[in-house]
């Protein structure tokens, strides 16, 4: 990554809505994809369409704000564990799981697009494979990321927001904590999740590891 990038800065006048596209309230599941069995592929479940906030009547009309169209991100790299990958965009499948790339894709990572754009307020979410049928997947060493460690994301017009590695932790799938990686958020915050286990009966890891990050 050349130093001669531009850095994504913090918003200076954001609103403290960092979970607005995050109804933490939606039930959500976890990665179950993340194994070499040829199963199909899930993933943390994002949540469904927040209700609309009502606006109060009997106002003058203001101008509305300019529209900020953040750019989307394109590429995830962690140097200290030798992952530099590009990102795909990942929406929600009609049951309200989150998308996740397909296996023949496992060296490419995904980001949640109902989410912050990560340098944004919020907890913008990254998600990977850790294997799939074809092998070792772009987050398989993630486990072995350290606190401190240094993650980069870029995004379509060649800017960088980095962010420092807060806090690594493995979590069963039968009790993933949604409210702390999905919740509101007032933190320019990045999580990055994949599998982590021992594996079930069916050949899917049974536990999620999750990368807790913030901008620098």
């Amino acid at each position: 990554m050349s130093s001669a990038q531009p850095q994504v800065r913090r918003p200076r006048t954001r609103a403290a809505v960092a979970g607005l596209a995050l109804a933490v309230s939606a039930v959500l599941t976890v990665l179950t994809g993340c194994s070499s069995a040829p199963s199909g592929t899930t993933a943390p479940t994002a949540p469904r369409t927040p209700p609309a906030t009502a606006v109060a009547s009997g106002r003058a009309a203001t101008a509305a704000p300019p529209v900020r169209h953040p750019a989307a991100p394109v590429k995830v790299a962690i140097p200290s564990i030798g992952v530099s990958a590009p990102l795909m965009g990942l929406g929600l499948q009609a049951d309200g799981t989150l998308e996740v790339p397909p296996p023949d894709k496992g060296m490419t990572a995904g980001w949640y697009t109902g989410g912050p754009v990560p340098g944004d307020a919020g907890p913008a979410v990254i998600v990977g494979h850790n294997s799939t049928r074809y092998g070792k997947a772009v987050f398989h060493d993630l486990k072995h990321i350290a606190k401190g460690a240094d993650i980069t994301v870029t995004n379509a017009r060649g800017q960088s927001a980095h962010f420092t590695v807060t806090a690594v932790e493995s979590v069963s799938k039968k009790s993933f904590p949604t409210q702390k990686v999905y919740g509101p958020t007032t933190a320019h915050a990045l999580r990055l999740i994949t599998c982590d286990g021992a594996f079930d009966a069916h050949g899917h890891p049974v536990d999620n590891l999750v990368v807790y990050a913030t901008l620098n």
